[in-house]
């Protein structure tokens, strides 16, 4: 899954799990089960990194075993997008990316009403957070969004 926060990502992954099937592996998820709503605290990324890491890592377990699975990661960058491709190559599995995309405005508005009832396991997003994120996200090209592994 790719795309911004908000874009509707995560939705899309749910769908998607029920209608392949597939385990579907939501950072988030498990980041505000584990430690709260620390989007904030310096500790976020540390702490969300080494989530999507051992995630991957039971994802990879899946793969061999031939389940298919959701990383519903995001993948911001196209340097990380080409790395679990990679990955996936490596064990034998395939890939594709499902781009998630919506308006700015759109993202804000969402976000300002998830923030007043925060779903089970969604993470609260300040509007200065997502205002940061923003620029840094790569859409993926067409490319890659043609590529089927």
């Amino acid at each position: 899954m790719v795309g911004l926060p908000l874009a509707g990502k995560t939705t899309l992954a749910k769908i998607l799990e029920k209608e392949l099937p597939a385990l579907r592996l939501t950072p988030d998820e498990w980041n505000t089960r584990l430690f709260g709503q620390d989007v904030e605290e310096k500790e976020h990324d540390e702490r969300h990194f080494l989530i999507e890491a051992m995630l991957w890592e039971i994802a990879a377990r899946a793969l061999e075993l031939g389940v298919n699975v959701i990383l519903d990661y995001g993948f911001w960058a196209k340097v990380e997008r080409e790395d679990y491709r990679g990955r996936a190559r490596q064990i034998g599995a395939g890939s594709e990316i499902h781009f998630v995309d919506a308006p700015e405005a759109v993202l804000f508005e969402r976000l300002a009403a998830r923030n007043i009832q925060l779903p089970p396991g969604a993470a609260y997003i300040p509007e200065a957070k997502l205002n940061e994120w923003i620029p840094i996200f790569q859409p993926p090209s067409p490319d890659e969004l043609e590529a089927r592994v």
